[in-house]
């Protein structure tokens, strides 16, 4: 059992209880486990910010919970999430958001806002998420409520400075470099004398956004990060390649609408802050016509901003997760290792959400903010939950995309309105098929139908011995258009379709693009009838082993009516052949592949 260092307060009178560490994890201690000795601490942190314009700098609602012995000389490390849910959510209803129905190139009808949100000035506690878990383990727990969320001044603004600020005004303080107050306005100063100034940072979705954008301040004291589905471009959530495409589950939603959807804070600012953020930044900025990448983007990319990152940073993501897509963890991911910042990543099978084990966790904490030589630095960077297994016992790789996988190149073969081939094969199909947009059907509709008029389907044979899939699949395509606007969406399947619960049954992965955006993101161009366009772009990065007697397919089709806008049915989309090809992540490249696909049954 080995015991974290202590830096007590001068005069402390007598020997207090410490964080105590085995096997590289911070252990349980008695001394700190009956809560009704915690200290508990409402408190309102001052930032270097004015985000709602009332000339004084907005000052964020934190609430702590520590052992009692930090009032006896005892220094700990403080875990930390804030987040813009703590306090109420607006009501959700189809009125409230943006009405897909309607053609590409039209600008969308304006939608109802929600009801405003109820503000509780008397609230104390922000939330007790994490406490029992940390406390007894001899660290602090620290919330706060982003800016113009609950009791935290400031306006919301979906990814601007001030969602980065907001957190590094807390670490500054746990550091003593910010000032804290018993009100939101005046009040006595509290300062955190009990910490020791290194904070790790976590949470779920936005909540672990907010990790990413707390680490591209550098703020010093940040030690360490676990964001668990964190978005990390908010161009990559609301769109795709050109197009506007929506969150998985939230049709419909866009940056106003998540504004409006968090923004809690004192009624006294909100039409104020509806004025300017709302309709200023916010709907003047996102182009929900277009759907290209601009200058509103670009300020909201976190992708732009990992040069900044240095913190230890553990990535968790779901990777059937069509909420916040895995692309936004596996990225950020590979890119921190290029740097050289110690990174590892976690996928699981699952959907949005889902934390690293416990152990992991622990022992990431223990290491960058207790200093623990727990070794956690070499361990294998990437943990994959392998079908079939619980999420507590991942399997280990050396990296991710598993090291072994390699590009294969597959063409379709003409017969897509049935099922065409999927071949691996160096020569190009010459034949051009097309497809008849109607966004009634749905894409398990269209994967299901042994024929179809508005989708192309093209399989490989079945497979006499399992697959594993690991890496971003990419696809090119020659397309043509009858009209000036098309949604393009692929579906990469596994058939036949089984349908249920079990999310890996169907669905490997899919992506979305614009054709109108072939040259480029920043700038689309209507579509000539009957001119081809080449176009290269990602699917959803995956890791998957597909099971024998499944067939990998491509579909291609339009409208996608769980994600892209609903126009008029009736478009048609051409795909040449020749010009089209997928490019799948093999473990075990061409190889592999050809003895999954040829390998006889025992």
């Amino acid at each position: 059992m080995v015991a974290a260092s202590v830096v007590s307060h001068a005069g402390a009178s007598r020997e207090v209880e410490t964080p105590q560490f085995a096997d590289g994890q911070a252990q349980v201690v008695e001394a700190f486990t009956d809560a009704r000795q915690w200290i508990r601490e409402s408190l309102w942190v001052e930032t270097e910010f004015d985000s709602d314009g009332d000339g004084k700098p907005d000052r964020m609602h934190v609430d702590v919970t520590r052992p009692q012995q930090t009032e006896r000389g005892l220094k700990v490390a403080v875990i930390y999430e804030t987040s813009p849910y703590y306090a109420e959510v607006a009501k959700e209803s189809p009125k409230y958001v943006w009405n897909p129905r309607h053609e590409l190139d039209e600008v969308p009808a304006p939608h109802d806002p929600p009801p405003a949100i109820g503000f509780n000035p008397n609230r104390k506690r922000i939330s007790d998420s994490m406490v029992a878990e940390w406390v007894p383990r001899g660290f602090a727990v620290v919330h706060s409520e982003s800016p113009g969320t609950g009791l935290s001044q400031g306006v919301p603004t979906c990814g601007g400075i001030n969602e980065s600020l907001a957190p590094k005004a807390v670490i500054d303080w746990l550091n003593g470099r910010a000032k804290g107050f018993t009100r939101p306005d005046g009040g006595d100063e509290v300062t955190a004398h009990w910490s020791t100034g290194k904070v790790g940072m976590t949470g779920t979705s936005y909540n672990g956004t907010l990790c990413i954008a707390a680490a591209t301040t550098g703020v010093e004291g940040l030690a360490a990060i676990i964001p668990v589905a964190p978005n990390t471009s908010y161009y990559r959530y609301y769109r795709a390649n050109g197009l506007v495409r929506h969150p998985g589950g939230y049709m419909g939603e866009d940056m106003d609408v998540l504004y409006q959807f968090i923004h809690s804070g004192d009624p006294a600012r909100r039409e104020w802050a509806n004025e300017k953020i709302l309709k200023g930044e916010l709907l003047a900025g996102i182009d929900r016509q277009t759907g290209d990448w601009n200058d509103f983007w670009s300020a909201r990319d976190y992708w732009l901003q990992l040069d900044r990152i240095k913190v230890p940073t553990l990535l968790a993501h779901g990777l059937n997760d069509w909420n916040v897509m895995p692309s936004h963890s596996t990225h950020v991911y590979r890119e921190l290792k290029k740097r050289g910042v110690p990174a590892q990543l976690y996928l699981h099978q699952g959907g949005h959400g889902g934390d690293p084990p416990f152990e992991a966790r622990n022992r990431w904490f223990s290491r960058w903010l207790y200093g623990i030589e727990n070794g956690v630095e070499h361990d294998e960077p990437c943990t994959v939950v392998r079908e079939g297994d619980t999420r507590s016992s991942p399997t280990p790789y050396a990296d991710w995309p598993n090291p072994e996988s390699e590009r294969v190149t597959l063409r379709p073969r003409a017969g897509g309105l049935e099922v065409g081939a999927l071949a691996v094969d160096a020569t190009a199909d010459t034949a051009r098929e097309t497809l008849a947009d109607d966004v009634a059907k749905s894409g398990a509709a269209l994967a299901k139908a042994a024929k179809s008029p508005h989708r192309l389907l093209y399989a490989l044979p079945a497979l006499a011995q399992p697959l594993h899939l690991s890496g971003t699949a990419t696809l090119k395509i020659r397309v043509a258009s009858d009209m000036p606007a098309a949604n393009l969406s692929v579906w990469l399947v596994s058939l036949p379709w089984a349908g249920g619960g079990d999310l890996n049954a169907d669905i490997i992965t899919r992506g979305w693009a614009d054709p109108r955006n072939h040259a480029s993101i920043e700038r689309q161009e209507p579509l000539a009838e009957g001119r081809f366009y080449d176009l290269a772009f990602d699917l959803e990065p995956d890791d998957q082993i597909i099971p024998a007697g499944e067939q990998i397919a491509l579909m291609i089709f339009s409208s996608d009516r769980d994600f892209t806008l609903w126009p008029k049915a009736g478009t048609k989309l051409t795909v040449d052949l020749a010009g089209t090809s997928l490019e799948l992540p093999v473990v075990g490249g061409a190889e592999a592949l050809a003895e999954a696909i040829s390998a006889k049954a025992p």
